[in-house]
């Protein structure tokens, strides 16, 4: 499992698990060439281990590393292992060090009958955007985020993919106990999800790999939490954005601060996001949670401005088969809803102009938008 760092440009992450314990756990990285022998001067990095007790009493070791002073928009080959034990080699590309244009693929919770139905819309958006630089989700993978089993079926739906596109991921409800059915002081994220990922940790105390950003050829993408430390992370998040260099800004978060779902209106995101969210311009916010589709119009304080105004977009999407009815709550701020569909959404940036376009997972367009500068 590939994932973003703070400096992509630079760096890349990648995660992986035996399930035995391994003598000298490491990859190896070298440039990539069409050259058969590639490999003669590849260079060995070792990973950092870390033992984890799954749901039904096994142990099983994740591995991580994270490959340093590479070169801009350059293609790598890797491997994972150790002597005598690895895997193929796959291919990754660095970002650019400056603006330029890319592609990312941005999905809704899979959630459940993930390794049945979600596998398609993996596969679609793959074929649909095979040029995506990462792929991005908005939490809620499982359904049951204490589950081993659960997980083990998003792998496998994923298939090679995360081998070689890079991943970012943000934490949905599902990754956390019922608030209702636990103490206070056991309301945590489930053990399962650190060790999966090799996320940022640039974030709030405590909320590390799960809030965090990282700035992606003149994007700062920035993840949110929902489920816990709001206030904590409205601090951050006026702080980390009023030093932003970048000329576009997309947020994300699992919980919608303008709710689809019907009987759910959550404003405690709004009371302490939007006033952030107007103050610096950020110009999308990417949610899931509703398992409905929902887009707004350009927004400001909650009010529709014109498409030649500051605004944010926000958008609600589902990349799993769970489906909820559309609520009326916030429906005069919305350009387009719905429900019953599995989508992928691929986000095509410049320096000037941000094209959204969302597809079904047979590869139907759905939605689109263009953001310009």
């Amino acid at each position: 499992m590939l994932n973003l760092t703070t400096t992509p440009a630079t760096s890349q992450a990648v995660t992986w698990r035996t399930v035995i314990p391994v003598t000298h756990p490491q990859a190896q990285i070298a440039p990539a060439s069409g050259l058969s022998d590639f490999d003669k001067n590849a260079r060995s990095v070792a990973a950092e281990t870390e033992t984890v007790a799954l749901d039904d009493g096994r142990m099983v070791a994740h591995h991580a590393v994270v490959f340093d002073a590479l070169t801009p928009d350059t293609v790598y080959a890797y491997r994972v292992g150790a002597i005598g034990a690895w895997s193929e080699w796959n291919q990754f590309t660095t970002a650019s060090s400056k603006p330029a244009p890319f592609a990312f693929v941005t999905l809704g919770d899979p959630q459940e009958e993930v390794r049945s139905k979600c596998s398609r819309v993996f596969r679609a958006a793959f074929q649909h955007a095979p040029d995506a630089d990462f792929w991005h989700f908005v939490g809620d993978l499982v359904d049951n985020g204490d589950r081993d089993t659960e997980w083990a079926e998003l792998f496998d739906a994923f298939g090679w993919i995360p081998r070689t596109t890079p991943m970012i991921f943000l934490p949905g409800n599902h990754a956390y106990p019922n608030r209702r059915r636990v103490k206070p002081d056991a309301f945590r994220i489930f053990d399962l999800w650190r060790p999966h990922f090799t996320l940022p940790e640039n974030g709030p105390a405590g909320l590390e790999e799960t809030v965090y950003f990282l700035d992606y050829q003149g994007v700062r993408m920035v993840m949110l939490n929902g489920n816990e430390k709001l206030a904590e992370q409205a601090l951050w998040l006026d702080r980390i954005l009023s030093r932003n260099p970048q000329p576009w800004t997309i947020a994300a978060i699992h919980q919608p601060v303008y709710n689809t779902g019907k009987w759910r209106n959550r404003s405690t995101l709004q009371d302490l996001f939007v006033p952030l969210f107007d103050k610096y311009s950020v110009d999308l916010v990417l949610q899931g949670h509703d398992h409905t589709y929902g887009r707004t119009y350009k927004l400001k304080n909650g009010t529709r401005v014109g498409p030649d105004e500051s605004g944010t977009v926000y958008v609600i999407s589902v990349s799993g088969p769970k489906s909820y009815p559309v609520g009326p709550q916030h429906a005069a701020l919305m350009e387009k809803s719905g429900t019953g569909r599995q989508l992928f959404q691929v986000i095509r940036v410049s320096r000037r102009r941000l094209a959204y376009e969302a597809f079904d997972a047979a590869g139907k367009p759905y939605d689109a938008f263009v953001l310009e500068k």
